[in-house]
């Protein structure tokens, strides 16, 4: 078995730095790295639709601004499948026959559930299709067999999930599926960029995104409005940089090159940080050096997506293209499981010779 990766989004609205820098980047990456047999990037939108049912349009509106993102950002159709989850059948049947192999209970359990659904304000009435979404997830990585799930850490509840229903499947069944390993983003100020307010995560819900492909303009506003110190008054108090969402955001982007090219008078982070800790360093300084960082970044990225934005229908081409890729692979694999689960009754001649020869038995 080669190296087999998937990620995906839910498109429910522009990406943000923290898709970026939590496992986007890392696609690009490993997608130009070339050490891997396949790799898959999906738009969730089956997903997207669990706490969304009443406005499909939003879901609908937002599929090309996250193809636009993917194509923005590096990843090249011609190395990796894009496809949009909804249009592969086989990944609802494969969830379908996932729950029956997992409880309630263990659901329930899952951090990143209980998280979702306070955030959503689910507690009194969660959707079925919400509660269920981490064996939708389980379905969409075993259904193409990634052993490799590039994510942020966020996530690593949602492969366990994964983990123990390939082994219960696999134990009950018979070994179809391929049990997935997550692949962390090497810093660790990339496995969950906080929002530009300071709250424990960037959401498009919370309002505290810069996007991939907001302006420079836009994003020097949101840079200037960053929490900071709440202690850092004056320009010689001494700061701290633990919950500075400006040194944050430096740590999961800046580069030594940028302190040379934008701000020589510091070598590395380290030197700037050292400083803001002793006092005599203005937030604003290191807000404008942020910005400058942010936008050598994201410059390129504008550029390529105005490129495509240019041609739509060549878009949506790619992502059909995609879609009928994986769909070919995901109709192998539904075969091998049903055929494990004993249930390709029109294939299997053995039974229909056997309850024939049964059948004809009795009319003797």
């Amino acid at each position: 078995m080669g190296k087999v990766i998937l990620t995906g989004d839910r498109p429910t609205g522009r990406l943000h730095v923290g898709h970026y820098v939590g496992s986007l980047r890392r696609r690009v990456e490993l997608q130009n790295e070339g050490d891997y047999d396949r790799m898959y990037v999906f738009m969730a939108d089956v997903q997207a639709l669990t706490d969304n049912a009443d406005n499909p349009e939003k879901i609908r509106q937002n599929i090309i601004e996250v193809a636009l993102d993917y194509l923005a950002a590096g990843l090249d159709p011609e190395k990796c499948t894009l496809f949009i989850q909804s249009q592969i059948p086989e990944l609802s049947e494969l969830t379908t026959y996932l729950m029956n192999l997992i409880t309630v209970s263990r659901v329930q359990r899952n951090p990143t559930v209980k998280t979702e659904i306070k955030m959503r304000n689910f507690e009194a009435n969660i959707p079925l299709g919400f509660f269920c979404y981490p064996v939708s997830q389980a379905a969409d990585i075993t259904l193409f067999k990634a052993n490799i799930v590039p994510a942020g850490e966020d996530q690593e509840p949602m492969l366990e999930v994964t983990r123990e229903l390939v082994n219960r499947f696999n134990n009950t069944y018979g070994p179809v599926l391929v049990e997935p390993s997550i692949m962390l983003p090497p810093e660790g100020a990339c496995r969950r960029l906080p929002g530009i307010d300071g709250k424990a995560k960037m959401s498009k819900s919370l309002g505290n995104c810069i996007y991939l492909s907001e302006t420079a303009d836009e994003v020097w506003q949101k840079v200037r409005s960053m929490y900071t110190d709440p202690e850092h008054v004056n320009l010689n108090d001494p700061g701290h940089v633990e919950g500075n969402m400006v040194f944050t955001y430096l740590d999961a982007f800046s580069t030594d090159q940028d302190f040379a090219d934008f701000w020589p008078e510091y070598k590395n982070l380290d030197e700037l940080k050292d400083h803001y800790r002793r006092g005599g360093l203005g937030d604003m300084k290191c807000k404008k050096f942020l910005n400058k960082v942010l936008n050598r970044t994201l410059e390129p990225m504008r550029e390529r997506r105005h490129e495509f934005e240019k041609d739509i229908p060549e878009v949506y081409n790619i992502l059909k293209k995609g879609t009928e890729s994986a769909r070919e692979v995901a109709a192998c694999t539904i075969d091998e499981v049903r055929h494990a689960m004993r249930i390709d009754y029109f294939n299997d001649a053995e039974l229909i010779a056997e309850q024939a020869e049964r059948f004809a038995s009795k009319q003797q």
